[in-house]
């Protein structure tokens, strides 16, 4: 199935693609080069347009470190989020299956990439962000029953904690990542970076 499909499905009838998306096999690798790393260079050419269309809020090397460290925290925190939903499958009586792990995060974050597009938008893009994060949760609930098997009992909690866990991964590199980048774009602080 080609990106914008894949896109639209999740997004439009997530149930339904849930279960296209089961009898798929895939990797982690296959994953990142594929589906995560197009849609972060889209999420990211949101922070340009920002800089281009807001020229007087930030210097333009700041949109551009900041572009860096949303690339970079999303390239990587799908990596990390894989590995730790899938060791605590196990937790929640799922399956441990690192494939099935990575679809999940990977396809739960489409919401996510879409609107970081849209957040160069003055307040609505702010609110499309939350509103993101929240349909995100959405689709890895109706997701982690049929990739990772969670018994109903299970799903939720196992869902909660994941999702948490994903939160606290991002924000932390993204804290890190910009520290280092904005240091050396010769920057003195994060103020305002949108993430």
């Amino acid at each position: 199935m080609n990106l914008i499909d894949r896109v639209k499905n999740i997004l439009i009838t997530p149930k339904t693609e849930w279960d296209v998306i089961e009898s798929e096999t895939t990797n982690p690798q296959t994953l990142l080069m594929g589906y995560v790393l197009p849609l972060a260079v889209m999420a990211t050419a949101g922070t340009f347009l920002q800089g281009l269309l807001f020229p007087g809020l930030s210097s333009f090397t700041f949109y551009i470190a900041t572009a860096v460290v949303v690339f970079l925290t999303q390239a990587i925190s799908f990596y990390i989020s894989t590995y730790i939903v899938d060791a605590l499958a196990t937790s929640f009586g799922s399956e441990k299956d690192i494939n099935k792990s990575a679809q999940l995060v990977a396809y739960s974050g489409t919401p996510s990439y879409i609107a970081g597009l849209l957040s160069f938008i003055p307040v609505i893009g702010s609110l499309l962000s939350v509103a993101a994060w929240v349909y995100g949760i959405y689709l890895m609930y109706l997701g982690i029953g049929p990739l990772k098997k969670s018994p109903e009992d299970k799903k939720i909690v196992y869902m909660i904690v994941s999702y948490l866990i994903i939160i606290v991964v991002y924000f932390i590199l993204a804290a890190v990542l910009g520290l280092v980048f904005f240091a050396s774009f010769g920057l003195s602080g994060m103020k305002g970076m949108a993430l």
